[in-house]
């Protein structure tokens, strides 16, 4: 299998729903609840049909699991795992962080990245072992050693439980020891900005493996680090990460170690 036919693909489906996304966001939205703040309209569901409609013409004996319809293929050894809007609560405000997420899996190890960030026109892409790119150009993450001059990023979930309790002590802390953390609402638009070194760290929990397929590959191509929260290994499956520059890993671990631990107590 041609891995840069793949990418491709992934990229061109990708600008194509970016396109139908960009011509709907001056429009009335028809908006949908899934929960009592968990959005989705017309224009998610259009734009994983298109993506869809191109992976299958391409690759109909690959297998497809995106945010809102059931798996396609679930056995198959190449897996697209697509957010179709990543940031739907964004574009429904018109708030500008949101973004289309299409990566590649196979045998469960993630081979192609695209996000494109449809409010700047990046786009980000990863093939593995091959580096990482915005707009054709190389990204790699930042050179930050110290926390306390790290800016982070973070989101946080639709359900108010104990883990989103323990994030807001997390964003509380961080704010406290670093240069700011901010908030933008499409966890693989913060995955692609610690890949270019715009922010040097990220974590979240409450997380789907489409919210993190595709950025993953772009991070870690990037020359970043990927753990859970208390250190061990991450795969898309995983509700939690943590994401950084590898430089200020170990710092973070050791200030979220407490909360984790409060947690599973």
């Amino acid at each position: 299998m041609d891995i840069h036919h793949i990418h491709d693909v992934a990229v061109q489906a990708a600008k194509n729903a970016a396109e139908l996304i960009l011509s709907d966001s001056d429009k009335q939205k028809s908006v949908n609840y899934k929960g009592r703040t968990d959005l989705v309209t017309h224009t998610d569901k259009k734009s994983e049909q298109m993506i869809c409609t191109v992976i299958n013409e391409s690759f109909p004996d690959h297998g497809i699991l995106a945010e809102e319809s059931v798996p396609h293929l679930p056995n198959a050894n190449y897996q697209w795992i697509i957010d179709p809007l990543d940031g739907t609560t964004n574009f429904v405000h018109n708030y500008p962080s949101f973004a289309v997420s299409i990566g590649v899996h196979y045998k469960k190890s993630p081979v192609v990245g695209c996000v494109i960030e449809i409010s700047s026109n990046n786009i980000f892409t990863a093939i593995k072992k091959e580096g990482a790119f915005c707009n054709n150009n190389p990204i790699t993450v930042s050179s930050e050693k110290d926390l306390q001059k790290s800016l982070l990023v973070t989101g946080f979930g639709y359900k108010h439980g104990d883990k989103w309790k323990a994030n807001m002590n997390l964003f509380k802390s961080f704010t406290d020891i670093t240069q700011g953390v901010r908030r933008l609402g499409a966890a693989s638009v913060d995955l692609c900005h610690v890949a270019c070194g715009i922010v040097d760290g990220f974590w979240e929990f409450d997380l789907h493996p489409w919210d993190t397929a595709a950025g993953i590959l772009i991070l870690l191509e990037a020359g970043g680090i990927i753990t859970q929260m208390d250190g061990k290994g991450y795969d898309i499956f995983q509700n939690q990460i943590l994401a950084s520059n590898g430089q200020i890993h170990g710092a973070m671990l050791k200030n979220i170690k407490p909360i984790i631990d409060s947690l599973n107590h």
